[in-house]
Formats: C-alpha cells, structure tokens, sequence
C-alpha cells in the first residue's frame, strides 16, 4: 500500500495545475510520480527543467543511464516507465535487461555509458578510474561524462521520491532482471 496517496489537480497550486494540463496534452496523463512532485509548489517544474533540459546525450543514451540507475537504486516505478520509454526509443526487452544490468553486448559505446553509469551509481559518484577510462576510450567526451552524472543526479532524485513515497505505478511492470553473464 502506497505510503502516499497521489495528488489530484484539483490538490495542488495553481502552477502546478497549469503543469498538469499541460502533461495531459502532451503525455495523455500525468504520471503518478509528477503528481507527487506536485506536494511541492516548486518540486515538478524544477524536476521537469532537469530532466528536460539540454544535455550531449539523446533520448536513447539516456535511457541507457535511466535504466542502469534505477536498477541499481531497484525503484520499480522508474524501472516500469523507462522500459516502456526504451521501447518507445528502439530497444528489445532483452536489450532493455541488459542495460539495467548496466551492459550492452549489442554496441560496445553504449555498453561504456550502461557500465559507466551503473559504477558512478553504484559507488555514489566514486566512478572507478578503469570504468572511466572505457568511457572515454569507447568515444565519449568529457562532457559527455558530465551530462551522464547529471542524468544519475536525476534519475536518482525520481527513484528516491518514488522508495520514500511509494505511489503506485501507473506504467506496465518491469520485468524482473534476469542473471546476465558478465
């Protein structure tokens, strides 16, 4: 049971208000943990600004990142929307497991983002120097390492609010994360 109920529009500020209209229209609703950004009158815009902000990587490479960390940080409502965003942007489901596995045997640069950012996750920011070695050997820029980290700090801000909320998902369940070979 959801430790917090999720907050209707008729709940929150009138910015906020305006913030979910406009998720509706572009998005078709708005998802669960949006709405509880919204207990905040500054939390969702804020959140939104992040996470749609301007970065070196695309919408395919950050869902590698989105994958990988919320695997680590294991926040099913963030699993659940970025495997159904991961297919939207190109991935199979095995693809899709192995990314949250922080792998990619099926293109070797987005295997270094995967495992790059599985290992800044994993040891909060302390990224061992081999892993970020291979991240720049496999072709990323040094800004493309800041924009990942930047997209952990992110996603991580969602798979918390999500473990501390517990909202109910509102996307398809995740599949569980099958043994991947190293």
């Amino acid at each position: 049971m959801s430790k917090f109920n999720v907050p209707t529009r008729e709940e929150v500020s009138k910015t906020n208000q305006t913030i979910f209209d406009n998720l509706e229209k572009g998005v078709g609703f708005v998802p669960n943990l949006f709405a509880t950004y919204a207990y905040s009158e500054n939390a969702l815009a804020n959140y939104l600004a992040l996470s749609n902000a301007k970065t070196s990587l695309n919408a395919k490479q950050k869902e590698v990142v989105n994958l990988a960390v919320s695997q680590v940080n294991e926040c099913s409502y963030c699993l659940a929307a970025h495997t159904a965003i991961g297919k939207m942007n190109g991935f199979s489901d095995s693809e899709i497991l192995e990314l949250r596995a922080g792998k990619a045997s099926f293109d070797n640069k987005l295997n270094a983002l995967a495992s790059f950012a599985k290992n800044v996750t994993e040891n909060r920011g302390a990224a061992d120097s081999s892993v970020v070695e291979n991240f720049l050997n496999a072709g990323w820029t040094k800004e493309n390492l800041v924009d990942t980290i930047v997209l952990v700090g992110d996603k991580t801000i969602s798979n918390y609010l999500h473990k501390t909320t517990d909202v109910p998902v509102d996307f398809p369940e995740a599949a569980p994360l099958q043994a991947i070979i190293a």
